[in-house]
């Protein structure tokens, strides 16, 4: 695959917003990137119809639902998001062994020709150590992080989402075919907003990520083509 390509294919930009926008933004924005994420707040506006339209205009969807229930809701969910069209989704690593299984379970009773990447939410990138302690993650991030990967991809998850500071530690525990997705991406200069272990577009990728996760430093620039379009630059000479 081209460098530029691959630089495509490694930004997900974070569609956090209503429905009109999150279509106007998919139209700007096509050809640009490879993947949107649709999270929470899009999906439970819009339902299913979201993904498939998004998909129409060419994109890859991580369907960002961060999955956390009884093994049963999780299979099924799985199943429903997968058949929906999702690429990706996010389980949550806390939700335990028998979870992750049951995630991979749904995902993969749906006959498609690509298969759905689920990947296990590990310590939120808006958490910083005493948020961590105050919730009873009393080890320090980086080794709770170690600890629900490990756990994940040991029952059928093919990655994690992690913060930016933990993807060189992950890559080397997880190896070379794990999907290590971090958000918490800022490009040099851009506002922090809720997050709190971030990392610029290129550090991510050279400390191992497969993919970064950019939200409004690109949907709430004044040009969010330019925007984008910067921060793939800034992957493709990070991966030349």
């Amino acid at each position: 695959m081209p460098v530029n390509a691959d630089a495509r294919d490694r930004v997900i930009v974070a569609l956090d917003c209503s429905r009109s926008e999150a279509l106007r933004l998919g139209r700007e924005l096509a050809g640009t990137v490879g993947w949107v994420k649709v999270g929470m707040t899009l999906f439970y506006a819009c339902g299913p119809d979201i993904v498939d339209y998004l998909r129409g205009l060419g994109f890859k969807v991580f369907l960002d639902l961060k999955l956390f229930d009884i093994p049963h809701q999780v299979r099924g969910a799985a199943r429903s998001a997968v058949s929906c069209g999702a690429d990706m989704l996010s389980i949550h690593g806390l939700g335990g062994a028998d979870m992750a299984a049951a995630a991979r379970e749904g995902a993969s009773s749906v006959g498609r020709t690509s298969p759905c990447d689920i990947v296990a939410i590990t310590v939120l990138t808006s958490m910083d150590q005493a948020c961590a302690d105050s919730v009873g993650l009393t080890d320090p991030i980086d080794r709770e992080v170690a600890r629900l990967a490990s756990l994940a991809c040991a029952n059928g998850a093919d990655g994690i989402v992690c913060s930016p500071n933990e993807a060189s530690s992950m890559r080397a525990l997880l190896g070379p075919a794990a999907r290590i997705v971090c958000p918490g991406v800022r490009p040099a200069g851009s506002d922090l907003g809720d997050q709190s272990r971030v990392a610029t577009p290129a550090e991510a990728v050279a400390w191992g990520a497969s993919r970064i996760v950019v939200g409004r430093p690109i949907t709430g620039a004044d040009d969010p083509v330019a925007a984008a379009q910067a921060v793939v630059d800034e992957v493709a000479a990070a991966l030349d």
